[in-house]
């Protein structure tokens, strides 16, 4: 647990290497995803229809 000495916060190095993803990470990853898909599909309907 984090705990303050004069007026710092001291965290160990596994506390302080620590993260949560939150939502906007999945955000992120499901719009980046979306997109490649557009892109993908809009050029395949450009280029390789027949």
């Amino acid at each position: 647990m984090a705990t303050r000495q004069n007026h710092q916060i001291t965290e160990t190095s596994t506390e302080a290497r620590q993260a949560e993803p939150g939502p906007s990470v999945l955000a992120l990853l499901s719009a980046s995803t979306g997109l490649a898909v557009l892109i993908l599909g809009t050029i395949w309907f450009a280029f390789f229809r027949t």
